[in-house]
Parts: structure tokens; C-alpha cells; sequence
């Protein structure tokens, strides 16, 4: 039995090899429609077409003809799954379909085993581009990229939350969650999901819809089927959520209806009033416009999208094929064996037929570039089609029109294959529900909703900021007469209400406040709440309606003139560099002027005196003395103008000092209570206490808490020493509030935080936006100052207006004027040096003259300084005359001939000659 059994095992070998050589006559592929689906209806015409050219052109196959077969689904998963298993056995080498995602799945793992392609030109669901589905190829855009075309819309309209309705199945479920990453990566998200069971009936779908009436946001995105779709519609219109605010869109199940079953019924029509829905774009070509021609000949259907698709499906398997032939594909089948998958495990499989050629068809469909009805066909590396592009429609009356495309690539814009470089005219006006063509916002309080409940602290200290009005419910303050105007200038109503937070004996702890909203227990918060980090974390805050940060206050005293006040505008130092400058800058001149100007020479106590009257003379510009050295000029011009400088600043600051009161105090801001160990007082509850131990450092013993602005100034009048604190720190507002009646204290230092107080919503919520935007408006008209004025402007004491001791001239603020007449000074001195070097070295004196001394260079030098500029040229010119009258003597000698006289003259040295001595 063993040797038979290998004899007709060879034989079936031998007979498979001849079947390679030739085509096969008939290839077997499959389909699983839904027949009472309008998708159904037009992929059922569209597959029998494409089949029917495929086989009437005989240079695709060469002569092999494809055999379809379609099965009913019937929108059964069960019965989906026994007519595929039904095709395996009748070997078919492709199934097409079937057209819901949720059977997709199911199918997906039997083809895995059996190694049939499974191609579908309906399941758009974007997880079944996952590797876990080898066999599986979709013939059509994954909804990933509708996703991403509806993302960029809603934020092209700059809109963060929306509703999400959809049908509870995989294809619902998974498209949402595209849906959701799409919108994460644009700051927008999804605020409510609304699933409706597949098997709902209509007062199931009003039940989901009422629900969703009653959320603030009104930017909906229907993600469902055909069957589903107009339904949700209809009922939404019952509901009055077509109205005006409400925003609209769907994927493209609303532009396949509209395509294929129109003209549609007047019911229908006014339910998708200003709805913005997508189609696939298909660029037009001559392919298209005969397959156009030819389907308007075979039916009264419309052609949608999926039609185009399921015929260039059939063409693609037609060219797959012929190629897999070509490369010696074997069109071969094997009976299946037990699969260990239990997704997969059927009491039939074992006879289903595995096509053993399956991997390398699978290859050669994904290898295919061609040209279809849809346009270029090709698939990237991840089984993707390529060129993913949208037309984004408005349905208007009875029609629609396109507003706009989307693609991969350009986006959002007016033309296809156009990037639109202004982001604000990507799309043209849209007609929105309610037939107006302002954008909607987005977001709305629902009527039927309850009122907010708004927190406000109950305070017992400031209540010029927050206080509740006695033996009312009702609140006022500077705070929240901002709340109120801001909710005046909304556009829609906001029904809220005031809930005490607080027990009336201690100011509240804000943060606490905050966290409260973050649970939910409170919608939102108002008052004077910080803005700062730990806060930001727990909700969304508004626009700062007023600018805080922390102060130090303490105790001042004042600060008299005195009776040297008048040597206060500057510090020893800068008066010892003046003095100095006066000094050196007198020397200088008298340097450049002694040799030739009389005013300057004399005795040389008369030259000291001169010198030290002209230079502190130029304080008041009443020096007598007149310039003639260019040098001197130069120096004397630049000293001018130092003097002119240092003299405006002391008459400005010694005014200062005489006429605006000055305060002083031994603490000079948050530095000062760093480096010292004295106790430091902070208001009770507030996050001052955190900030100061966690942020500067400072040990939480030194720190005592106050409550009452009576509080503050019992402890800095007492002090560190009597049981009081050296200072207070606090938020800015409050401060200027208890200084307003206080005099004694006041703010030292700078603001070393910068904040501002804002008012609290819970996350995501529009509202915050909406406040933040209000309070803008209140700010740009000058309303917020009224509101300021009205509560917190009071008549301050003259220490408001006062200043600390004004800050002494010190002298690095004039280090660059020192600089310059320094400088000046010294090319003055080196220039003059220069110049009486070089008049010394032409005049120099004549040994000869005195021939019993012989005086040092040095001597000789500081005599020409000394001497006066005239003299030295009288000297010059009678040494010119005893040279002459010399040369005058050798002339007579020589032509006399008297040897002794020669001799004599012999005698005289060559030096004395030169010098006619």
C-alpha cells in the first residue's frame, strides 16, 4: 500500500509540472457582498463589468478567463465565514470583499492559513493594515487618512473639543481612535464618545443623541455605515441639532449616499443641511469618463467612489495574475491540515484547499503599478494605496458643493495638488446648519443643562477683593464684579451659581479650591486665585485679570536731609577721584602752558596758587586764564565738558535729596531675609509658605502665619525682638491694599515672582477660552480699570509715593568720563614730550660755554624745560651771529698767512669750532 501510494503521489507531481507549461483555462475567484447594502448594489454591477473586459481583452490573460462568484453575506459574520470557507473548497485564488471591517477580521485569519489574498475595496478600517493580517489588501484609502483629513479641519477652524458618534464595532471603534491621535497632535480631542449599538433601533439613537444635546461641545463627527448614517441625521434634526452652532461632519458614507441614491428624499435632504462630509478624490481620465459612459448604459444607480474601486480590483487581480503565470506560477491547491490557531479553528477547514501558490500571488498583486479608474495604482511598502487625496464637500440644498481637497501632502486647500501657503483660505465659506455662513465656535452652554457651580473662598482678611454679601447668597468684590462683566460680554447665556467655599474664621486654602474643580466637585472657581504651577496642573485658568508677585513689606523710618546733606549726592569715593581729577587735570595744563604762557610762570608758590585757582575755577566755568598750546586747548575742552557732567548730576540728585521725603529700612528685599535669621510673616493658607521653604530656602521656623491686616501691623510694629516678625511677605494686591492706610511700612525690594490671578474651570472646558477672551474685551475698553478703581483705589498715604534713600552717584557711574579726560591727558603729555625732546636735541647747550662746569643731561634738560619758549630763541639766534663772526676770523687768517694764528686756531677744539666759540 506504501508503494501505491508513492506511485500515485509521482504521478500527481508529473501531471502538476505539465500544468505549469500551459495557461489554465479558468482561475476561480470569489466575493461575499451584501446584496441589500446600496454599496453592495453598485460593487455587485462594477465587479461583473471589470470582469467581463477583463476577459473580452485577450492580451491580459492571454487566453485564461476569471470565473467570479459572489455569495450573499446577508450581513451575517457567520454566514460570511461558511461561504468562504465554501470558496476555499471550490479553489478560488482571491476573495474580494466582504464589505463590513468586522468580517474582515474574521476572514483575515482564514486566509492566513489557506494563503488566499483577501481584497476589499470597503474595509477601511485602519487596524487591518496591521502585519498580524499578511493576506489581507485593501484596495481603497484607510480611514487613518479621512482621520487625518477631518483633524486638519477641525483645527483649521481652530475648534478643541468634539462629540464622537459612531457605531459600536470594530470599524467604528477603531476609526475613533485614528480619529482621537489625529486630533492629539493639533491640541484638540475628543470630549465624549457617543456609541450606538449595531443593532440599535431609532429610539435607541434618540436616547444617544439626547445625551449628547446636553454636552457643551457642538462640533460632531458621525463615523458609521450607510445604513446608520441618515438615521442619526434624521433623528439629530428631530432633536433641533441642526440648528445654528451645531457643526456637522461625517466620513464619506454621507457623499456615497448622496452619489449613489439620488435624487433623495425631501426628509433626508433637510437633515443634512450644512453638513461637511468626504469623498475620495478621483482625477479625471479617459479610462474614468468610458467606465462613466458604460455604467449610465447598465443601470439607474449613481456611481459612487466604491464602484471605481471594486472595478480596478478585478483589473488588479487580472495583472497579478497574468504575471504569476508568466514567472511559472502554479495555479495548485492542497487539501488543509489542523491549524493550532483556535481564531481559526473549523470543523470544516481540514477540506478546505490551501492554494499553494498563494505567498508569491500575494507578492506579485503588491508588486503591480498600473493605471485604473481611481487613477495610478500602487502600493508602498506597507500595503498601502498611494496618493491618499479627499474632496471636502458642503451639502447645500439639494446638491452639495466642493469647498476644498485634501491629501497627504498639501493638506487642507482650495485646488488639488495645490499647497495653500495661507493657512486662514485653505477652504472656501462654508453654509452651515442653519443656513448661516458665520463659523460656529464650536461649543455652547446647553440649555437643558444644569447651572455651573462656581466656587468662591470665603475670606475673612482683603475682602475688598472677595466677599459674601450678609444674609445673602451673593458675593461681590473686585474679583468678582471681573467674573460677572466677563460673562455680561459672552454670547450665549451662562446660568451659574455661588457655592461658599470656606469656614468663615480663616482665609481658605486655594490650592485645596483648585483641586476641588479638578475632581469635579465644583465646575469652576472665582476669586483672587494665583496662578502658578502645582495649580495649572489640576485645571485650565483664564486670562490674569490683574498682575501679581511676591513682595517683602517692612517697617521705614525717614530720612532727613541734615546739615551735610549736601555731600550725600556722592560717595567718598567718587568725591576723592573729583578732588584728584581737579588736580591732575590743573598740573596738566600748567605742564602745557609754562614754557611760553607769563599767566603760568612766576615764582613757584605764585605757580602752585595759579595752577589750583585755574583748575577749580573750571567747576564754574570762571577761569581768566587764557590758552596757547593747542595741547592745553584740547585738554581744557574735554575737562569742560566732564565738569559740565558731574555737575548736572549733583544738582540733580542733591534736589532729590532736598525736596522728595526718603525712607530707609535695614531690610532691602527678599536677599536680606535669606541671609538672616529673623522671623518673617506670611498670610495663613496661602502658597507664600511653600514657596518661601521650597523655592528660596528659607527654615520653616522662622515663618509665622497672619491672618488680619491687623495681624501684619501688630508684628512689624512689635519686631523680631518682641515676639513680631522683621518683615511680611506677600502677593503684590494685597500688599498695596494694607499699605494704602499705612504709612510706616513699605515695599522693599522688587517683585522677585511675577504671576497674575486668574480664575479656574476644569480641563478642556470652553469656557476658560471664552472668560479669557471677555476679559481681554474688558481690558482693550478700559472697563477692567473701572472695576480696579471701584474697589481697590484708595487714598494713599504721602509713603506710597515715597521713595527709599536715593541711591548715592557712586563712582563706576562715571568710570567712562574719568576714562576719557584720563586718556586725554596722557596723549596731551606724551605729544608735548615729544615735541620739546626733539626742540632739545636741535638747541641742546654748548659745553664751551662754561668751560669750569660741566652739568648733568637731566639739568640741562629741565632748565629747557623751564626756560621760557622766547628766551630759548634769543639764545638760538646769538648762537647763529658768534658762528658767522667765527668763520669771518678763519677767512682773514688764511689769506694773511700768519702761521701762529693758524696754529692757534689748530688748537681750539672741533667742538668749539663747530659752536664758533
Amino acid at each position: 500500500m506504501h508503494t501505491c501510494a508513492q506511485a500515485q503521489i509521482l504521478g500527481s507531481n508529473k501531471l502538476m509540472n505539465a500544468s505549469v507549461r500551459s495557461r489554465p483555462e479558468v482561475v476561480k475567484i470569489g466575493s461575499i457582498l451584501t446584496f441589500d447594502s446600496i454599496i453592495g448594489k453598485v460593487a455587485k454591477i462594477a465587479l461583473e463589468a471589470a470582469v467581463k473586459d477583463v476577459n473580452s481583452d485577450p492580451m491580459v490573460l492571454n487566453g485564461t478567463k476569471l470565473e467570479l462568484t459572489i455569495h450573499d453575506s446577508n450581513s451575517s459574520g457567520f454566514v460570511s465565514v461558511m461561504e468562504a470557507l465554501n470558496f476555499m473548497e471550490n479553489e478560488s485564488v482571491a476573495l474580494i470583499g466582504p464589505e463590513s471591517s468586522d468580517l474582515t477580521h474574521m476572514l483575515s485569519y482564514i486566509v492566513k492559513d489557506l494563503k488566499i489574498p483577501l481584497l476589499s475595496f470597503t474595509a477601511t478600517d485602519p487596524t487591518l493594515s496591521s502585519p498580524q493580517y499578511p493576506f489581507f489588501i485593501r484596495t481603497t484609502h484607510s480611514d487613518y487618512f479621512q482621520m487625518a483629513a477631518i483633524a486638519d479641519i477641525i483645527d483649521y477652524y481652530e475648534w478643541r473639543n468634539i462629540i464622537a458618534i459612531y457605531i459600536d464595532n470594530d470599524h467604528g471603534r477603531n476609526g475613533i481612535t485614528s480619529l482621537a491621535d489625529q486630533l492629539a497632535s493639533k491640541s484638540s480631542k475628543i470630549s465624549y464618545k457617543a456609541a450606538i449599538n449595531p443593532d440599535a433601533t431609532r429610539e435607541d439613537i434618540r436616547d444617544v443623541l439626547l445625551q449628547v444635546s446636553f454636552m457643551a461641545s457642538r462640533v460632531l463627527v458621525v463615523h458609521t455605515s450607510t445604513k446608520w448614517g441618515l438615521d442619526i441625521l434624521d433623528v439629530a434634526r428631530e432633536l433641533g441639532m441642526m440648528e445654528s452652532e451645531y457643526v456637522w461632519i461625517t466620513t464619506d458614507w454621507l457623499s456615497t449616499i448622496i452619489d449613489i441614491n439620488s435624487p433623495l428624499p425631501k426628509q433626508s435632504i433637510a437633515a443634512m443641511q450644512g453638513v461637511i462630509t468626504l469623498r475620495s478624490y478621483i482625477k479625471d481620465s479617459q479610462l474614468k469618463r468610458k467606465f462613466v459612459t458604460n455604467w449610465k448604459d447598465s443601470t439607474k444607480l449613481g456611481l459612487s467612489t466604491y464602484s471605481l474601486y471594486a472595478y480596478d480590483t478585478i483589473w488588479l487581480i487580472a495583472r497579478a495574475l497574468d504575471d504569476f503565470i508568466d514567472h511559472g506560477g502554479n495555479i495548485s491547491f492542497s487539501k488543509g491540515s489542523k491549524t493550532k490557531d483556535p481564531q481559526t479553528r473549523f470543523s470544516n477547514l481540514d477540506s478546505s484547499s490551501v492554494f499553494n501558490g498563494g505567498k508569491m500571488f500575494l507578492e506579485n498583486i503588491l508588486r503591480v503599478k498600473m493605471k485604473g479608474t481611481t487613477g495610478p495604482i500602487e502600493f508602498t511598502s506597507d500595503k498601502t494605496l498611494i496618493f491618499p487625496e479627499f474632496e471636502v464637500i458642503n451639502v447645500i440644498g439639494t446638491g452639495f458643493r466642493t469647498i476644498g481637497y485634501w491629501s497627504n501632502s498639501t493638506r487642507l486647500s482650495k485646488s488639488p495638488e495645490t499647497l495653500t501657503t495661507n493657512s486662514s483660505e485653505a477652504l472656501r465659506s462654508v453654509i452651515w446648519p442653519g443656513e448661516t455662513i458665520k463659523t460656529p465656535r464650536g461649543w455652547a452652554f446647553p440649555q437643558k443643562g444644569n447651572q455651573l457651580k462656581i466656587g468662591v473662598p470665603v475670606r475673612v482678611s482683603f475682602q475688598d477683593f472677595v466677599e459674601k454679601d450678609n444674609g445673602t447668597d451673593m458675593y461681590v468684590g473686585y474679583s468678582v464684579d471681573v467674573f460677572t462683566s466677563a460673562v455680561k460680554l459672552l454670547p450665549y447665556a451662562v446660568p451659574y451659581k455661588f457655592y461658599s467655599y470656606g469656614d468663615g474664621h480663616n482665609n481658605p486654602a486655594y490650592t485645596d479650591l483648585v483641586s476641588l474643580v479638578n475632581a469635579g466637585v465644583y465646575d469652576a472657581a472665582v476669586g483672587d486665585i494665583a496662578i502658578i504651577s502645582n495649580r495649572t496642573r489640576m485645571a485650565d485658568f483664564t486670562q490674569p485679570y490683574i498682575e501679581s508677585g511676591l513682595v517683602v513689606v517692612a517697617p521705614v523710618r525717614r530720612v532727613s536731609s541734615g546739615t551735610w546733606a549736601f555731600f550725600r549726592p556722592f560717595t567718598a569715593e567718587l568725591w576723592c577721584v573729583i578732588g584728584i581729577c581737579f588736580i591732575v587735570v590743573g598740573a596738566v595744563v600748567w605742564i602745557l602752558e609754562h614754557r611760553r604762557n607769563d599767566e603760568f610762570r612766576g615764582t613757584p608758590r605764585q605757580q602752585v596758587v595759579t595752577t589750583l585757582w585755574f583748575s577749580f575755577s573750571t567747576l564754574f566755568f570762571s577761569h581768566k586764564q587764557n590758552m596757547t598750546s593747542s595741547l592745553s586747548r584740547f585738554v581744557l575742552i574735554l575737562w569742560l565738558f566732564v565738569v559740565l557732567i558731574i555737575s548736572s548730576s549733583y544738582t540733580a540728585s542733591l534736589t532729590s535729596i532736598l525736596t522728595v521725603q526718603k525712607l530707609s529700612s535695614p531690610i532691602e528685599g527678599i536677599d536680606s531675609l535669606k541671609s538672616g535669621n529673623d522671623r518673617i510673616g506670611y498670610q495663613q493658607s496661602s502658597f507664600v509658605r511653600n514657596y518661601l521653604v521650597e523655592e528660596i530656602g528659607i527654615s520653616e521656623s522662622r515663618l509665622v502665619p497672619l491672618n488680619l491686616p491687623e495681624d501684619y501691623e501688630k508684628a512689624l510694629n512689635d519686631g523680631p525682638n518682641n515676639g513680631g516678625v522683621v518683615a511680611i511677605v506677600d502677593e503684590r494686591p494685597y500688599i498695596e491694599l494694607f499699605l494704602s492706610t499705612r504709612c510706616q511700612f513699605s515695599i522693599v525690594g522688587q517683585d522677585f515672582t511675577k504671576n497674575g490671578w486668574g480664575f479656574a474651570f476644569q480641563r478642556d472646558s470652553p469656557l476658560a477660552i471664552d472668560i479669557s477672551n471677555a476679559i481681554l474685551k474688558l481690558s482693550e475698553t478700559g472697563e477692567l480699570q473701572k472695576i480696579h478703581n471701584k474697589w481697590l483705589l484708595r487714598s494713599a498715604c504721602s509713603s506710597q509715593g515715597a521713595e527709599f534713600s536715593v541711591d548715592r552717584l557712586e563712582l563706576k557711574r562715571f568710570k567712562g568720563l574719568f576714562f576719557i579726560i584720563g586718556l586725554a591727558c596722557f596723549l596731551a603729555l606724551f605729544i608735548y614730550l615729544v615735541l620739546i625732546i626733539c626742540q632739545y636735541t636741535k638747541h641742546k647747550p654748548d659745553p664751551c660755554e662754561s668751560p669750569g662746569t660741566t652739568p648733568s643731561r637731566l639739568q640741562t634738560f629741565i632748565s629747557f624745560i623751564d626756560e621760557k619758549e622766547d628766551s630759548g630763541n634769543t639764545r638760538s639766534k646769538k648762537r647763529l651771529r658768534q658762528a658767522s663772526s667765527l668763520r669771518s676770523n678763519r677767512d682773514i687768517e688764511s689769506l694773511n698767512g700768519y702761521r701762529s694764528t693758524r696754529k692757534e686756531s689748530s688748537s681750539v677744539t672741533p667742538e668749539c669750532l663747530e659752536h664758533g666759540d
